[in-house]
């Protein structure tokens, strides 16, 4: 521990690791930050679900879209980016065992990246920025707008900074022994896509803030989106990155799960760096200024290798669990592992339904409409959003949701009130979820426009709009809105009770989730050791497979139904 500033460490007394001051206080800065936009991004969501279900409809044109921009930012942008930045101040300084690089660098990422986000909410709600999240041009918003995204966007880049300075410290006094833990690789990696990201982004929004304040006359609007994208497109990969890491953390925390084999593990987060940009072209795949032969290489051939690298992780996360249960004792048939799996606790069905909704609804959903011949039946309408809500929502935020049941007891080291309502939270949420990213995609299967406010287009001259099975669907959407807030408001209560009218576990070791000697066990894996048993049974994961194989074959049933609406679209006699 003498890698440590003398007093500015606490050792916690329920996970043995190491915990920085400095660090813990930035940890539950930016976890209070991130909390407070995923209100209102989730207040936004449940008006604009309102809208969308037309039997409500319940905003007017004007207040949808600028809902419906506030939303965006503050869900996709704001909310996932602050949380990420505590994650990476706490896999880089507890987990390598070594203190924080700079209080002061991680104050002025601080004031930057909530000025900059006030900024922009301010101005989108006053009405001088209703462009959405993706505000491309010829719409232009106030100066204060961009200025405000680039505040955030450098405020994150200075907290990265401080993350790879404190890497640096670690690496300089060797403060961990062997390979870097593969959670601290996984932030790592989270970190290098920030980086490109928000490279990008400096590219396309600086030139648009000296626009908005007409210094420059035009921006050309096919360059704008290509660039722009590499910044939208990248910045939930920072995402993903974040919530595999998450995926890891959570599984050991609370199954005492390890990789089956790490080597393998870090191969594909690599795997993230190289090849998640390609993934942006699927967005750009209707735009006339790009040849098919582009469109088709970046999502039919090497957007995979990205996608590979999610396959790897969504089959060792869950064998691990499995490995971990079956070394308990629980091994009669092929889901005993699973069935006897700790649900009762919310950082577990967290973690699971998480993994699950990731890769059956956005996984197999994002293949397949990010293929260039698939996508012109499904660009611009709801099955867009549908698939990133399973990605976003239902894969990261509930992710992050399972990682706040254990960030609140042992950073801010506070108890939960009403646990048993905690226990339950989880399976709201990601039902509306479900709900909600079904709807929005079976309506996009009818054609339903994507950001239409109307789509019964009342007043228009000629008759249309969409039968039964679409606004079906669209209620659907509604139900599932209704369900996911009241997930997410429950989730967003018990926090701040806990955070500021908690009883306080300061010098005493949380009581868990689980019953003790459970939770104590998990609490060994840490340490790192080799376990002969554990080597022995590593690969005997047969209840994973399975789940694999039903995944696989969902896949294809999905993607070639897909290939028969595009065949009926393009018929030929």
């Amino acid at each position: 521990m003498g890698n440590f500033l003398e007093g500015r460490y606490r050792t916690c007394n329920t996970t043995g690791l190491p915990v920085c001051l400095d660090a813990q206080f930035f940890i539950r800065a930016h976890a209070v930050a991130a909390v407070v936009f995923f209100l209102i991004g989730a207040i936004a969501a449940l008006l604009i679900a309102l809208t969308r279900w037309q039997a409500v409809h319940l905003l007017s044109a004007m207040w949808f879209y600028r809902v419906l921009t506030l939303h965006g930012l503050n869900m996709l942008i704001f909310w996932i980016i602050s949380f990420e930045i505590a994650i990476l101040y706490f896999a880089g300084t507890s987990l390598l065992n070594t203190r924080l690089f700079s209080r002061k660098v991680a104050w002025v990422a601080y004031i930057l990246m909530v000025v900059g986000a006030l900024m922009v909410d301010y101005i989108v709600l006053i009405g001088k920025g209703d462009v959405l999240m993706t505000s491309y041009v010829p719409l232009k918003a106030h100066p204060l707008f961009y200025l405000g995204i680039i505040l955030f966007a450098v405020g994150t880049l200075t907290a990265v900074f401080n993350f790879f300075a404190t890497i640096y410290i670690a690496q300089r006094d060797k403060t961990y022994e062997g390979s870097m833990p593969l959670v601290a690789f996984g932030a790592l990696a989270a970190a290098i896509i920030a980086v490109l990201t928000l490279l990008h982004g400096a590219t396309v929004m600086i030139p648009s803030f000296l626009w908005s304040l007409g210094l420059i006359e035009n921006i050309d609007a096919g360059w704008y989106r290509l660039v722009w994208w590499g910044l939208g497109h990248p910045s939930q990969q920072i995402n993903v990155a974040a919530m595999v890491a998450v995926w890891y953390f959570l599984a050991t925390l609370t199954t005492g799960a390890k990789p089956l084999n790490e080597t393998v593990c870090r191969v594909a987060f690599v795997f993230y760096i190289l090849f998640i940009n390609l993934a942006s072209a699927h967005h750009l795949l209707v735009d006339p200024g790009l040849n098919a032969s582009w469109k088709i290489w970046n999502t039919s051939y090497a957007m995979y290798l990205a996608v590979l690298a999610s396959m790897i992780h969504g089959f060792t996360v869950p064998a691990s669990i499995e490995v971990a249960q079956r070394l308990k004792g629980f091994t009669r048939g092929i889901f005993n592992w699973l069935t006897s799996a700790p649900w009762s606790d919310p950082g577990f069905s967290s973690m699971f339904m998480s993994i699950v909704i990731f890769g059956f609804i956005g996984g197999i959903t994002g293949v397949t409409i990010g293929t260039e011949q698939i996508n012109i039946i499904a660009h611009n309408t709801l099955r867009v959003p549908g698939h990133f809500h399973a990605t976003v929502v239902g894969g990261t935020t509930l992710a992050f949701m399972g990682l706040t049941y254990y960030v609140v007891p042992l950073i801010f080291q506070r108890d939960f009130y009403f646990k048993g309502l905690a226990r339950i939270q989880p399976y709201i949420f990601a039902s509306g979820v479900v709900l909600l990213s079904i709807g929005m995609s079976f309506a996009g299967s009818y054609g339903v426009p994507r950001r239409h406010w109307d789509v019964n287009f009342t007043g228009a001259p000629l008759s249309a709009g969409f039968d039964a099975a679409a606004h079906f669907m669209l209620g659907l959407l509604g139900i599932g809105g209704i369900l996911a807030f009241t997930g997410a408001l429950i989730f967003i209560l018990l926090v701040v009770a806990a955070v500021f009218f908690g009883k306080s576990l300061a010098g005493q070791p949380f009581s868990g989730w689980q019953p003790a000697e459970k939770f104590k066990l998990s609490m060994e894996i840490f340490a790192r050791k080799k376990d002969e048993k554990f080597e022995e049974i590593a690969h005997k994961v047969p209840g994973t497979v399975v789940l694999v194989f039903v995944l696989l074959v969902s896949f294809m049933v999905y993607y070639f139904a897909n290939w028969k609406a595009l065949a009926d679209v393009w018929y030929v006699r």
